[in-house]
């Protein structure tokens, strides 16, 4: 298969790729690498570097190459960026997949995948969250992926185009050999910046809120580990691939939750880094936990984490941040 990688240069987008070359695949990744990577793509994919909102430039990518299927990952991803600035995320996270959309419609591509979230679930009723809790998104960010989402269904009662939601709740970890990982500027994930504190990048990480209804009074979330996460989008390819006539949501967990400080006390084993901590103030709008039920996916598609442990996913992260200290341009 051809498979077109928007944001392919990015985090999640750059370990997709290389999984997707592994298994035989052809990749064009399309990034302007505003906040991606050159030196994350893959040797073997073919880059180009644009726009999405070039409808022109979009538009000679898919004369160029006869697209089987696409894969979204391009788009700002901040939540509290997106309040501060809602009309940029409207204007990019939108007009851009709706460019991409159109170009699927005239070109007869059947099968996309969207990088979706668990900002979805602002307010859930139930913990762990299964793919039939209300949508009820806890941003600008969290909004223009449930619009997304509907533009989608929308797309496939029109055109026919056959889409994988994929709902990631805390993407972390690293490939394993140490050549890609992540590298945010500036970071907001909680691993590589406790990791920044180990090498002396960071005095202190920050602890926002320790009175929460938690064993030990902070957040707990579920991390899933970023090649966890490019296994479940192959399977999601190859089931639109099936011809079954089916569109798909997933949510993509591990099913555990971890607190902020089991997250510490884990990388202080890790690193043999103290890592000192500073109490903060509650940040609005954060729940006291949030875990995925990915139940779903594992039924219908077979998916399940190989990366069960926390210290191993911290491990991987560490080995690509110790080597990469200034990310790829270390």
């Amino acid at each position: 298969m051809k498979v077109l990688v928007t944001g392919g240069a990015g985090y999640i987008g750059s370990h997709v790729v290389q999984m997707l070359i592994e298994r035989g695949n052809q990749v064009v990744v399309y990034d302007n690498l505003s906040k991606g990577h050159r030196g994350a793509v893959h040797s073997d994919a073919a880059l180009i570097v644009g726009d999405l909102s070039d409808r022109e430039a979009l538009a000679a990518a898919f004369d160029a190459h006869e697209f089987d299927g696409i894969m979204h990952f391009a788009s700002h991803i901040l939540v509290g960026e997106s309040m501060k600035q809602p009309f940029m995320y409207l204007r990019d996270n939108l007009y851009t997949v709706i460019n991409v959309l159109e170009q699927a419609s005239q070109r007869g591509v059947k099968r996309f995948i969207l990088s979706s979230t668990a900002n979805l679930f602002d307010q859930p009723q139930r913990v762990p969250i299964d793919e039939n809790e209300a949508l009820n998104p806890g941003s600008i960010y969290g909004e223009t992926k449930y619009m997304a989402e509907r533009l989608l269904a929308w797309m496939d009662r029109l055109y026919g185009i056959k889409y994988c939601c994929l709902r990631y709740f805390n993407a972390c970890g690293a490939h394993p050999d140490g050549h890609i990982g992540e590298a945010h500027e500036p970071e907001s994930h909680l691993i590589p910046l406790v990791l920044q504190v180990a090498m002396g990048q960071r005095e202190a990480i920050e602890i926002y809120g320790t009175d929460y209804d938690t064993p030990d009074g902070t957040c707990i979330r579920d991390y899933v580990h970023v090649l966890d996460l490019a296994r479940a989008h192959i399977l999601a390819l190859e089931a639109l691939s099936d011809g079954d006539g089916k569109s798909r949501v997933y949510n993509l967990g591990s099913g555990s939750g971890f607190s902020v400080l089991e997250v510490i006390e884990n990388a202080r084993e890790v690193t043999g880094h103290a890592i000192p901590t500073v109490k903060a103030p509650r940040r609005a709008g954060d729940l006291p936990i949030l875990v995925a039920d990915s139940d779903k996916i594992g039924r219908e598609l077979g998916w399940e984490t190989e990366y069960n442990s926390l210290r191993r996913i911290i491990e991987t992260a560490w080995n690509w941040h110790r080597w990469h200290p200034d990310g790829f341009n270390s």
